[in-house]
């Protein structure tokens, strides 16, 4: 009876995370083409960013980070991914 648990566990956990996969990567996909609209059509940038790039600048990702989680609240790893995109697009 335990290994029919353990083995419903399992796949539920394995159907869970594929669901998740897909997930993120359809938010890829859609963040690209956010970006790809954003930059075609001339909308001005998220005013935050040039708050951000100046912590950047100074060496303060950290406080990088909880400013742009605070402030489009995002994830501690979306926020980190947030700001490393500014610092690659930067460079």
């Amino acid at each position: 009876m335990e290994y029919i648990l353990i083995i419903i566990s399992f796949l539920i956990i394995i159907n869970l995370s594929t669901k998740v996969g897909k997930l993120e990567g359809r938010i890829k996909g859609m963040q690209y083409t956010l970006d790809q609209l954003t930059q075609q059509s001339g909308l001005p940038e998220n005013p935050i960013n040039d708050e951000l790039r100046k912590l950047i600048k100074a060496g303060e990702d950290v406080k990088a980070i909880k400013k742009a989680r605070e402030t489009l609240g995002l994830s501690l790893l979306e926020g980190k991914n947030y700001i490393d995109k500014l610092k690659s697009d930067n460079s």
